[in-house]
């Protein structure tokens, strides 16, 4: 299926992705062929027959307008846009305030005075308004509604009443009724509180947008001896660069050459450099140390992990939280309901109990201004883009609005072992020597055997070798026994290494030595066991290590109102249980398949309801799609299963996560008390309103200190509070 897409001027919340659904929606055939990415003012149209224009002319129709999309790169810097293209809505609300202003003044002056200007009702201005200041106030109401009218005439054509139907019906009523001065009141703080609602999601947006300015647009790839400069974009994998100290990294990559210490923060959320050497994985927007170092680029600019997390934020608000789902459709009813009712409050008093016409009719529109769902359709969109932002700083990717409110609700998660609670590698936890032979001799031939393998175990004893300063010697006759061991002549004594039961096969086991291995297997350690031809020489043992940061996490979970953390592995059941209790987890599973792992999230959530699970390798992805929320181990995780979670920690840090509960909690809170104050606000005015104690001016007002207030609440959400 063809794409295309627009950037959409004009909007800037909730409710306009609901005109240009319903307006779109019928020419595309489904709704599902349109995507939404609010924060960046962006809209995807998948079908094969529609051409750009048709979908711009509509666009219009709406009181919005549409480009063609071009990616930030090659996007206008907005400082050369044209002024009016640039800043119109500030221009706009600040003349109509002025002329607002302007027209008070000369009613006032003409009138002999401000006291004899203000009318019965409220601050409404007397009815016989001087010609003067009748055209300076219709001016104030023709700038303020400059954006607001062709969506209101849109609205009214399509008999679908929205929050600029009610708004522009309010200002003509006002108008007719004489009460020019509220009319431009009105009209000057809506068009104010419209520009504040844009700025707050443009702040929303240029955090996230910010990322964008992670990765550089060049790179110094290296040809030979020389430095060429080029275009990220135009490198392919494979190619050599080089990063200079200080400069950030343009693409993902393996260091080469050189070793520094780089700052992840900007992908990870990691607060501390990361040691690179040959060997490592490195970037695109990270920022290299005090070290030059030389990278051969592993993915395309369009691919690298940055790419991808812009990508995915950017996408995520167009999957909606339940708060929002439930506000969209409270406001579907809501509007339709208000003209209805404000229609009553206009005929009924004076048609059945003689209520004066002009009072009602003031009344009326008061009601309507006061029912302008604004500042309650703006209570969640803001709320969930600015924590979908904070996460993302925070190194903890979200892949869509509705997956914010989860971590809120958890009440039991599921854990893997290897990768997640643990390191992913084995470690060398101890060497032990028998008698007259050193611990270096031990590793010396350890080293100089295992430097022929690749096996985890092997690299595992080779890296402990490097931090002893041992090197391997020269060998010969070298064999590797399958799956049990190898043998070499060393120095021209013949050694072996291997495992338990290799040492069983060679008939050179002792009681003493069987015991010994016996109880380092039940505590979960591997053990390679090195001897020569008489005896066993030594031994290494190995182990998975925890994270340093795993019994903290769990502890800290179960104090944030988690019920229940269990472990899930393949692994044996003596590793396991070690694992478990290094770590805190409440329950153990051992010895699990992938379908073991699906049945057993499966009778989580039977008795929990609220489920995560967390994971890094491809077997974890079936039951971390069956979980309520699927939390993957994004830098050390497997494509697969990065791709089957609905959340992913960049940095591996299991601290993110209860970071995440208590995000999400905040963000509930606060959208909650968005909706709350906006819904509580109304009723108040409402009951002024039939008690004739409100009026217009008082009422936008009113909205607009409500829109700001939650405006601001929400914004709370992108401070570095409670960071990781």
């Amino acid at each position: 299926m063809k794409k295309l897409e627009f950037k959409i001027r004009g909007m800037d919340c909730a409710e306009e992705i609901a005109t240009l659904k319903r307006e779109l929606g019928p020419m595309v055939g489904d709704e599902g062929n349109l995507s939404f990415d609010l924060l960046r003012g962006k809209m995807t149209v998948g079908h094969d027959l529609l051409n750009a224009e048709e979908i711009m002319r509509a666009v219009d129709k709406t009181g919005m307008r549409a480009e063609a999309w071009s990616e930030p790169a090659q996007v206008e810097q907005t400082s050369k846009r044209p002024m009016w293209l640039r800043d119109g809505r500030t221009i706009v609300t600040i003349v109509s305030g002025v002329m607002t202003i302007a027209g008070f003044a000369v009613h006032s002056v003409l009138q002999g005075g401000i006291t004899q200007a203000f009318g019965s009702e409220g601050l409404g201005l007397a009815h016989l308004v001087p010609l003067p200041a009748r055209v300076i106030y219709l001016g104030a109401v023709i700038v303020g509604g400059w954006y607001v009218a062709p969506k209101a005439v849109f609205a009214a054509r399509r008999l679908r009443p929205d929050m600029n139907l009610l708004m522009t019906i309010a200002v003509i009523g006002a108008v007719v009724i004489g009460e020019w001065f509220e009319a431009a009141l009105v009209t000057f703080l809506f068009a104010l509180s419209l520009a504040l609602e844009a700025w707050s999601i443009g702040r929303a947006r240029r955090a996230v947008e910010a990322l964008l300015d992670l990765a550089p647009p060049t790179v110094r790839v290296l040809q030979g001896n020389r430095e060429i400069e080029v275009k990220a974009d135009e490198v392919s994998p494979g190619t050599i660069f080089l990063v200079k100290p200080g400069d950030r990294i343009a693409l993902d990559g393996q260091v080469q050459r050189g070793t520094t210490e780089v700052n992840q923060a900007p992908i990870t959320g990691e607060s501390v450099p990361v040691f690179k050497e040959a060997g490592s994985q490195v970037f695109a927007g990270t920022i290299n140390g005090n070290g030059a170092i030389e990278v051969r680029s592993t993915k395309a600019a369009s691919d690298t992990t940055l790419a991808h997390i812009i990508q995915m934020v950017g996408t995520a608000q167009a999957q909606k939280a339940p708060s929002e789902q439930w506000v969209e459709k409270f406001a579907r009813f809501y509007t339709p309901t208000v003209f209805a009712v404000a229609a009553l409050v206009f005929l009924l008093p004076p048609l059945f109990s003689g209520g004066d016409w002009s009072t009602w009719t003031y009344r009326a529109l008061v009601f309507l201004v006061i029912g302008c769902p604004c500042a309650l359709v703006i209570s969640t969109p803001v709320s969930i883009v600015a924590a979908l932002a904070a996460a993302a700083r925070n190194g903890v990717l979200i892949k869509g609005g509705v997956y914010v409110e989860v971590p809120a609700s958890l009440k039991a998660i599921a854990m893997d072992k290897t990768g997640t609670l643990t390191e992913g590698r084995p470690q060398v936890t101890s060497v032990v020597t028998e008698s007259n032979v050193s611990r270096r001799e031990l590793l010396e031939v350890a080293a100089t055997m295992e430097s022929q393998s690749d096996h985890p175990l092997a690299r595992a004893i080779m890296e402990f070798c490097g931090t002893e300063s041992v090197r391997a010697r020269e060998a010969s006759n070298f064999k590797v026994i399958q799956g049990k061991g190898a043998e070499a002549v060393i120095g021209g004594e013949k050694y072996w290494l291997g495992s338990h039961r290799y040492l069983e096969d060679r008939g050179q086991e002792t009681p003493e030595i069987h015991k010994r291995l016996e109880d380092l297997a039940a505590s979960g350690q591997s053990v390679v066991v090195v001897g020569d031809e008489q005896r066993v020489i030594g031994m290494i043992t190995l182990a998975d290590a925890v994270r340093p940061a795993s019994r903290e996490a769990i502890k800290q979970l179960l104090r944030n109102g988690v019920d229940h953390v269990v472990m899930l592995t393949g692994d044996n059941k003596p590793t396991a249980e070690t694992i478990a209790q290094a770590t805190g987890v409440n329950e153990v599973y051992a010895e699990l398949l992938p379908e073991d792992k699906v049945a057993a999230v499966e009778r989580l959530v039977a008795n929990y309801e609220s489920v995560a699970m967390i994971g890094d390798g491809i077997n974890d992805a079936p039951a971390m799609a069956r979980a309520t929320l699927g939390i993957s181990m994004g830098a050390m995780g497997s494509d697969a299963a990065i791709e089957a979670s609905d959340i992913a920690l960049m940095s591996d840090d299991l601290a993110k996560l209860p970071w995440l509960v208590r995000h999400s909690r905040r963000a509930v809170t606060i959208i909650r008390q968005n909706i709350t104050v906006s819904l509580g606000v109304k009723a108040v005015f409402v009951i002024l309103t039939f008690a004739g104690f409100a009026s217009l001016w008082a009422a936008i007002a009113a909205d607009m200190g409500v829109s700001l207030l939650v405006i601001f609440n929400a914004l709370r959400l992108l401070r570095p509070n409670d960071a990781p």
